[in-house]
C-alpha cells in the first residue's frame, strides 16, 4: 500500500493524489502531525515480512520492487537495507525527489524543514555513497512518460544514472521507447522484472 489507512489518518486539505492517504513516501515521518501514522518504511521493512514470515510457508530471501513512488521506495529501502534484499527493481521511480516538486512537498510535511534530513529517502543521495554489495537494481521507465517529459521532470533517471555511475555501482537502467507511466507499461515489463528477481532469489537457497 502507499499510505496509512483509517479513520484519523492526518492528511492535508485539500486531498491529493502525491500527499499523505494518497502518497505516503515510504519514510518514517518525523514532524508532530504526521509521525504517529506514517512510518511506512517501517512497515515495509519490519513489520510486513514479521507478519509473512509468521504466517506463511516462506523463507527469509527477499527481493523489492516498485512503481513510481514506489519505486522510490523500493530503491531507497533496498539501498539501506542491502543485506535484507537480494535484488531491487522499480518500474519509473522518482530517483531524485529532494530536487523535485512531489518530493520537496512531501518531505517538507513529513521531515520538516531540515533539507539534510531529506537526503536519506533520495536515492540518487543514497546511491552516490553506497558501499554495500551488488543490489542487482533494475529500473525501466518509459521515454513518453508524462512525470519525465511534462512541464516538470518528476524522476530524474539521469541524475541516478549519473550519481551511479560516479559511485561505480552497478545498476541496469533502461529507458522504453514510446511507454508512459500507466498500467500497460508496467504489464509489458512484469515477467522480466520477476524473472529478474526470481534468477537472484534461487541463486541463495
Amino acid at each position: 500500500d502507499t499510505s496509512p489507512r483509517g479513520d484519523g489518518v492526518p492528511d492535508e486539505d485539500p486531498h491529493t493524489y502525491d500527499f499523505g492517504i494518497g502518497a505516503g513516501f515510504y519514510l518514517n515521518a518525523t514532524t508532530d502531525k504526521y509521525k504517529t501514522h506514517y512510518n511506512m518504511y517501517d512497515f515495509v521493512v519490519k513489520e510486513l515480512p514479521a507478519l509473512v514470515e509468521a504466517n506463511l510457508p516462506v523463507t527469509d530471501k527477499r527481493a523489492i520492487s516498485g512503481h513510481s513512488m514506489g519505486g522510490h521506495g523500493a530503491l531507497t529501502i533496498g539501498l539501506k537495507n542491502p543485506e535484507r534484499y537480494s535484488s531491487v527493481s522499480a518500474f519509473a521511480p522518482i530517483c531524485n525527489p529532494t530536487k523535485v516538486p512531489w518530493g520537496q512537498k512531501a518531505f517538507k510535511f513529513y521531515l520538516g524543514s531540515d533539507e539534510q534530513s531529506w537526503k536519506q529517502y533520495d536515492a540518487t543521495e543514497l546511491i552516490s555513497e553506497y558501499k554495500g554489495k551488488d543490489l542487482h537494481i533494475l529500473c525501466d521507465c518509459g521515454t513518453a512518460d508524462n512525470f519525465l517529459v511534462g512541464d516538470v521532470n518528476q524522476l530524474q533517471p539521469l541524475a541516478f544514472m549519473e550519481a551511479a555511475q560516479k559511485a561505480k555501482v552497478p545498476v541496469t537502467f533502461r529507458m522504453q521507447a514510446g511507454y508512459d507511466h500507466s498500467y500497460y507499461f508496467m504489464s509489458t515489463f512484469i515477467r522480466e522484472h520477476l524473472e529478474h528477481h526470481a534468477r537472484f532469489l534461487h541463486a541463495q537457497i
